[in-house]
């Protein structure tokens, strides 16, 4: 197993490391909403969704792989009224064949984001 660290994504915030490499899968772990170089949370949905991606999208790059590659993601979300909104912007950052995907409506988040996005991506 081989751990993935960038500056590009949020630092982890416990005992757990950004991305592990297992063969030939990266296994990112759940991207909250956070801007890596301010440390400061977006206001509102659509910020928080296009930075969490955003996060997403440039710890797979960090490891040498490509968003086109994930093949799974798991979606947390606050609020399950606000799926059909986090769809619209999903669907700017990955394209067809989508990957599989788990979408779970939770309690709460760290730091009360509103949603955390995990992934595995082929590489």
């Amino acid at each position: 197993m081989k751990e993935i660290k960038t500056q590009k994504a949020p630092a982890a915030i416990g005992p757990y490391s950004q991305a592990v490499v297992c063969g030939n899968l990266l296994f990112a772990s759940g991207q909250v909403p956070i801007n890596p170089e301010t440390g400061e949370i977006p206001e509102g949905l659509e910020a928080q969704t296009r930075q969490a991606l955003t996060n997403v999208k440039n710890l797979i790059e960090s490891a040498g792989a490509s968003i086109d590659n994930v093949v799974k993601t798991t979606v947390f979300i606050k609020d399950m009224n606000d799926f059909a909104k986090i769809n619209e912007i999903y669907a700017e950052y990955f394209t067809e064949p989508y990957p599989a995907r788990s979408c779970v409506e939770v309690a709460r988040l760290p730091k009360d984001v509103l949603l955390e996005v995990e992934t595995i991506t082929e590489l």
